[in-house]
This record gives structure tokens, C-alpha cells and sequence, in this order.
């Protein structure tokens, strides 16, 4: 896993040796969707949205204080309504349970968010932090659970996933090719 991270920050600061701060951002907006991404069909966006209360927490080396966290929110546009989807208040605990060799807190923001072709499933990516298990939400239902090791998903580098395979008998061999939603605390 930190092998994955040392590579993707090889690969963002190659981005800002080789071009100015203004193709930088667009650069780096073509490999990630930064803080807010529509949904395949654009029944609704998910987006990170700023708490306004500090959190502290037990670091890996060091305890820290996270100034200014980011909740995971959706936008349903039929609704036309805004709702928290995976907050602070709720994902560490039940992050835990599944993150069992992790004993540290985990926040919505460490992980990267790969939105699958259904529109409803979210695969969680650790992006920061030295977690070994990849997780899976369903947007309809509000799980959390564990994504299996062995999935059909190839993560590359951290910044796409590949998804290859026949969606019937009658389909041809087609690959969709995701980039993830990250927080911008992320790449600050």
C-alpha cells in the first residue's frame, strides 16, 4: 500500500515540476475528480462538503487535529434534496469493525471513491493511510462493508480502476475505465 502512495505522489509532483499551477489543476482534474463527481446517468453528485467543527484524533506516530474534515455528501437532482452520506459521526466505528488490523481512526476523506457502472456502489480505496482493505458502500441501502481482496477491479496506481468483462451472453468484451472522487485536503 505505501508503495501505491509513493508512486502517486511521484506521479503528482512529475505534474507540478512539468507545468504551471493553471495546467496542473487541469492535469490533475483529468486523473481524479476533486471534491465533487456526477453520477453516470446524472441522477445526482456526490461531493465533499467542509465540517465546521475541528476533530481530534490518534495518529499512526502522532495524535492530530483535523482543522477542517470533509463528510461525504449526495445531491439527488429529482429530489432536489442534499443528504450526508457517509459522515464522521458513524463511519469510523463501523470502518473499525471491518478494518480490524488498523487501530487507528479513519475519516471519509482517506479513502478515494470509485462510483461503479450501477450508479449505487461505491468502492473505497485507502488513499493516505496504511489499510489493507479496500471497502464497498451501497448508495441505495447505506452499507458499509468489505470490498473481497479478489475482486474483478484492477486498481492502477491508485488513480484508475479498470473493470473488463461481458455484462451478458449476448455483450461484447467491454472495459470501463473509473477515476475516483478524492477530497481536496487530499492533494493540499
Amino acid at each position: 500500500m505505501k508503495f501505491k502512495i509513493i508512486i502517486i505522489l511521484i506521479f503528482l509532483f512529475l505534474f507540478t515540476q512539468n507545468s504551471n499551477s493553471e495546467s496542473n489543476l487541469s492535469n490533475v482534474d483529468d486523473i481524479f475528480y476533486i471534491g465533487k463527481m456526477n453520477s453516470h446517468n446524472n441522477d445526482f453528485v456526490l461531493f465533499f462538503k467542509t465540517r465546521e467543527k475541528a476533530i481530534l484524533a490518534r495518529g499512526e506516530e502522532f495524535n492530530y487535529i483535523a482543522d477542517y474534515p470533509q463528510d461525504l455528501y449526495i445531491y439527488d437532482r429529482k429530489k432536489k434534496i442534499t443528504e450526508p452520506l457517509i459522515t464522521y459521526e458513524w463511519f469510523p466505528k463501523l470502518a473499525k469493525f471491518y478494518l480490524s488490523n488498523y487501530d487507528f481512526p479513519v475519516f471519509p476523506e482517506d479513502f478515494a471513491y470509485y462510483l461503479m457502472q450501477d450508479n449505487k456502489t461505491l468502492i473505497m480505496v485507502s488513499a493516505v493511510k496504511n489499510i489493507n482493505q479496500n471497502l464497498k458502500f451501497d448508495i441505495s441501502t447505506k452499507k458499509l462493508g468489505k470490498y473481497p481482496t479478489k475482486g474483478k477491479l484492477d486498481f492502477i496506481v491508485s488513480s484508475i480502476s479498470k473493470d473488463c468483462g461481458f455484462s451478458s451472453m449476448e455483450a461484447i468484451y467491454k472495459c470501463n475505465y473509473y477515476k475516483p472522487l478524492i477530497s481536496k485536503n487530499l492533494i493540499n
